[in-house]
């Protein structure tokens, strides 16, 4: 009995060490069972998902609740991104994020509200004082919504150190019915250079993945020389829903010690864009697939990884054996391994992976800078991870730089010389992206200094010089001009521009500038008639739409309400 209760105790006492952060502080926001559609770390387009998103029911208009005490530090509303968002800090030092929200509390709403109508903009972003916005633990403080850059209804929740830096909410005792074991979609072998092999090829070789009774899998045998690495592509699923998640830590094992690990529990926005070295970026550009290298490159300055030994290479010697285990585990612990015996066999390898040759190389920790014609491409240091053989042409207009599958880090600037342009010719002319397999032209954020055309982007491919000579259209949705609205709660309207896309818009009732909601996904400006703008009969209302070229559209109509 005593040694019972002294094991007992041991292993609580060891569980708490393992986990540092408090298991009783934080309630659920939702006062639903919680389900999710996205995990911490998740990986995204060019980020770590820095939160949970919890499902909403597909319902908007769910009560979001205060997960503790504190204040609202910094709210912000933007069409994009988190949407409508809400920030608090709490006396622990740790801050909550709740995005996507359909709209505020009440007393948050007013706040907001009236500082939108100082400025005369909806996209806005405070820092309410500390005795502003206090908040109590259970408070409602705002309720679920789709707004920003969401694919659906549902709420994006995270949890923040004093540092600002994501940390896995499920570690502060959050709870996801989780029975599933990850599974594994694909795995990859990487001869790393010239002299090592896979199956006697230098090439990258996709394995044959054996799945097994118990869920776990194994591959076939293979035979290998040199310094080789592996990649694979893994989801979790929970209980009660089929998306298809990220999983929590992946562990390798060489012939039985460990050689690698990645621990997804926390991370910092500095390095969330790294995740581009984690995965095989061209393979995803080419494939639509996430591998994650069980391997860690050169330039690699992600914090997630541990035990890691040789970066997680093989070295595979002639006529020896040997044992891969890869090991995949989600928050609750269900496990799933793969297996991977690897005989050594010293050959040369069958084939070479053929090298990209150019007249232009980029040297990544030098400033490198291409000019031809009139077309000059300017790459700060440590654009990108690795030096290369860069495609570089340019056809009158046209630059061709690249295939878009290489990672980049920062932004490069793209110059356009158009001195030889006469000025009317260069009305809304603007720098595009050619996108597609028809090449369409999609706008690049442009600015015109003296007889430049400039932009800055992260993306490789083909561009051009086009032009937008249409303007935006608005149309009124669901009232027509000299309508009585009095039964009204809102005022919508269309807008939509189809080449250069929406840059802004201003709507006002008898002059007096009114807060318009936009939402880039449905297209829709709406008004909410609650703001007490409108106190006349007849009104008259005006909204100019304006896309990134200057092309501008008018539209006004008076409708009647009492």
């Amino acid at each position: 009995m005593r040694n019972t209760l002294f094991l007992l105790v041991f292993i609580s006492t060891f569980s708490q060490a393992q986990n540092i952060y408090p298991q009783d502080y934080f309630r659920s926001p939702l006062d639903i069972e919680l389900i999710l559609s996205g995990t911490f770390a998740e990986l995204r387009s060019n980020h770590f998902h820095s939160g949970l998103d919890l499902k909403t029911k597909q319902r908007e208009g769910l009560n979001i609740y205060a997960t503790a005490s504190g204040y609202i530090s910094r709210i912000r509303v933007s069409h994009y991104g988190y949407g409508k968002a809400i920030y608090i800090t709490h006396p622990n030092g740790y801050v909550t994020v709740h995005g996507h929200l359909q709209r505020f509390s009440d007393r948050v709403e007013a706040y907001v509200k009236q500082r939108q109508y100082e400025k005369e903009s909806y996209e806005i972003e405070l820092f309410p004082d500390l005795n502003d916005l206090v908040v109590t633990k259970g408070d409602i403080i705002a309720y679920s919504g789709n707004t920003g850059g969401s694919g659906g209804p549902h709420l994006h929740f995270e949890i923040r150190d004093n540092q600002e830096r994501p940390i896995n909410p499920l570690l502060f005792g959050l709870k996801i019915k989780d029975s599933k074991k990850p599974t594994v979609s694909s795995i990859y072998a990487y001869p790393i250079n010239d002299l090592s092999h896979v199956n006697g090829s230098n090439l990258k070789q996709k394995l044959r993945l054996i799945p097994l009774k118990n869920g776990d899998y194994k591959t076939e045998d293979l035979t290998a020389h040199g310094k080789i690495g592996f990649a694979i592509n893994s989801i979790d699923r929970q209980d009660l829903a089929a998306n298809k998640n990220g999983v929590y830590k992946i562990e390798t094992l060489y012939n039985g010690m460990k050689n690698f690990t990645i621990d997804f529990r926390k991370f910092s926005f500095g390095e969330t864009k790294h995740l581009n070295r984690l995965i095989d970026y061209k393979h995803y550009k080419d494939k639509k697939e996430r591998l994650q290298k069980l391997f860690r490159d050169t330039n690699n300055p992600l914090s997630m990884y541990d035990n890691v030994v040789d970066d997680g290479y093989l070295i595979i010697y002639d006529t020896l054996s040997n044992i891969y285990k890869v090991k995949i585990t989600d928050f609750d612990g269900n496990e799933t391994t793969i297996n991977i015996n690897i005989k050594g066999v010293d050959k040369q390898p069958n084939d070479v992976a053929a090298r990209f040759i150019s007249p232009y190389y980029i040297t990544s920790d030098e400033v490198n800078t291409l000019e031809n014609q009139k077309i000059k491409v300017n790459f700060p240091k440590q654009t990108f991870y690795d030096d290369f053989f860069i495609d570089y042409k340019v056809n009158g207009d046209t630059l061709t730089l690249h295939k878009n599958n290489l990672a980049v880090k920062k932004s490069f600037t793209i110059t356009y010389d158009v001195s030889n342009y006469a000025p009317e010719d260069l009305k809304q002319v603007y720098i595009a992206r050619l996108i597609g397999y028809k090449n369409y032209p999609s706008y690049s954020s442009t600015i015109r200094e003296e007889n430049k055309l400039i932009t800055r982007t992260k993306n490789l491919g083909k561009f051009c010089l086009a032009r937008d000579i249409v303007a935006p259209v608005i149309t009124p949705v669901s009232f027509k001009d000299g309508q009585w609205l009095s039964k009204y709660r809102f005022l919508k309207i269309k807008i939509e521009d189809k080449e250069s896309g929406i840059s802004n818009y201003r709507a006002s009732i008898n002059d007096e500038w009114i807060l318009m909601e936009y939402d880039y996904k449905k297209k829709t400006l709406t008004y909410d008639f609650n703001d007490k703008v409108v106190t006349d009969t007849k009104n008259n209302l005006k909204v100019i739409v304006t896309d990134n070229v200057g092309n501008s559209t008018t539209f006004e109509a008076s409708f009647f309400r009492k």
